[in-house]
């Protein structure tokens, strides 16, 4: 019987920035970069609901695109700027538009979808400010909610499209001390 080597596969090294801060990490070439968000980078925002890339929860910004990671390799991300979920809110916990909007309007339920939705809205609205109840729904076409029945998911996006713009007042309630929306305000 002749025997064989059987070794690991070569690492590759690469570098991205994800939310502002720049990693440098070895990765099997074969590692999605959902995983490698995940598992190495410790940024479990980033939802995998099917690694098929029909749902949606593993979208992230890519050098300012929306992209779903279960799609792309890490080593295909080598050099990238790279936003997740955690991105979002800044640095003291005050929330992003999109997201207060999400909690303003009962965006969410179950939160499993939220992140892939907050990410395309956020590209919707960099491409188009001021979209339609129509335009907001085609934009979410690709990210799945098993959940709410995408009304106020697209209640919210028209908010934070008014939030955005300045017409609608935006005060930043900061994640830590936020009460909660009292039920049946909306």
């Amino acid at each position: 019987m002749i025997q064989t080597e059987t070794s690991a596969p070569a690492l590759h090294s690469i570098a991205v920035t994800v939310n502002g801060t720049r990693y440098s990490r070895e990765v099997e070439p074969r590692q999605l970069l959902v995983y490698f968000i995940r598992e190495q980078l410790g940024l479990t925002g980033t939802h995998v609901g099917c690694d098929t890339s029909q749902c949606g929860a593993c979208t992230i910004l890519l050098n300012g695109t929306a992209v779903k990671a279960c799609t792309i390799l890490a080593v295909q991300a080598d050099g990238a700027d790279i936003k997740t979920i955690e991105g979002f809110a800044e640095a003291n916990g005050k929330l992003h538009p999109i997201q207060q909007a999400f909690w303003e309007e009962h965006g969410l339920q179950c939160g499993f979808c939220t992140p892939g939705m907050v990410i395309a809205i956020d590209q919707l609205l960099r491409d188009n400010p001021k979209p339609s109840e129509a335009e907001v729904r085609r934009g979410l076409d690709g990210n799945l909610c098993r959940c709410t029945g995408y009304q106020n998911i697209v209640k919210a996006a028209l908010s934070a499209s008014k939030k955005i713009s300045g017409e609608e007042p935006f005060e930043k309630p900061d994640v830590l001390t936020a009460e909660p929306a009292t039920a049946g305000a909306h």
